[in-house]
């Protein structure tokens, strides 16, 4: 049955793709009406990420932060965050005062910074980032705000991204696997709309690597779903990384924990020999050089 619905989706992959397509937006321009004095020009970059509350996940956003500002030397650097459960936790825990994508921009507002382009960090264009692009138009309409704003699609926005994330992920395989032994990546799913980009990148690494498979926590294709194709392929030996930009809660507990239901408990109750690789993707320059070149895009939109 397994085996049937991954040939169903090699069949509907360009019927997924289009639909990508209405999920992805490039980056475009936001521009505010006339104001009654044109200030000075002062352009700024808004990180946008979701966030992690664990410490092994702050080397994906540190490796991220060092890229930019060594692309863009010139221009500020600001952050912000999507998760609410993230930033309370951080504040309560820890005293971080980590900032909401509409508290950024406010404060960039207030700073005199004229032109912002805001960087997604998701992995898709799902609710995440939906939510993040109604607050950057609602900025549009504020009479004292910021001037210009764009906004950069997440890691996979067009097709052309997938192919270079597909490239980018096995690229990134770990050097001791050998063609018998299988890579399955670890996303976090969603049942918004924009779960179809986890099945074009199933498909899209099948199509390069026979033993490569994408799996989500919460959408499709599932963990069964993977474990079926494992097991019918007799495959004994298995890596798993993690299809996030951080190495966070996810990666550390879903993925690999020692609870029974997590990824390396199944699998190895299934009697394959488990080794996960707990790096976000945001860890590996060559997929962090596909957000920067979204932002780049957004950058030139706003001139």
């Amino acid at each position: 049955m397994h085996s049937t619905l991954f040939a169903h989706w090699r069949k509907a992959i360009p019927a997924l793709l289009v639909a990508c397509c209405l999920f992805s937006l490039p980056a475009t321009s936001l521009a505010h009406g006339d104001h009654d004095k044109t200030p000075d020009p002062k352009t700024g970059i808004l990180l946008v990420a979701f966030g992690s509350s664990l410490p092994e996940a702050q080397a994906s956003f540190q490796n991220i932060d060092a890229k930019v500002r060594a692309a863009h030397p010139d221009i500020p650097v600001q952050w912000a965050f999507t998760s609410h459960i993230i930033r309370e936790k951080l504040a309560r825990q820890e005293g971080k005062q980590l900032l909401s994508p509409a508290q950024a921009l406010s404060l960039m507002a207030d700073q005199g910074f004229t032109h912002v382009a805001v960087q997604s960090l998701h992995t898709i264009p799902g609710e995440e980032f939906h939510s993040l692009l109604q607050t950057v138009h609602a900025f549009e309409s504020f009479p004292e705000g910021i001037a210009h704003l764009s906004i950069g699609t997440p890691l996979l926005g067009v097709t052309q991204d997938l192919d270079r994330t597909a490239d980018a992920l096995l690229a990134n395989a770990p050097a001791d696997r050998s063609s018998d032994q299988a890579l399955v990546f670890m996303g976090h799913g969603t049942h918004h709309p924009g779960n179809v980009y986890y099945i074009a990148m199933q498909e899209l690494l099948r199509s390069r690597d026979p033993l490569a498979f994408m799996g989500t926590v919460e959408g499709s294709p599932s963990l069964d779903q993977v474990r079926s194709e494992l097991k019918r392929r007799g495959v004994k030996k298995v890596w798993l990384m993690p299809f996030m930009s951080v190495a966070g809660d996810h990666a550390q507990n879903d993925m690999s924990g020692p609870e029974a239901d997590s990824w390396v408990s199944v699998l190895t109750a299934d009697g394959m020999d488990c080794t996960p690789v707990l790096k976000g993707t945001a860890e590996f320059d060559n997929i962090v050089a596909i957000w920067l070149d979204h932002l780049e895009q957004a950058l030139h939109e706003l001139n």
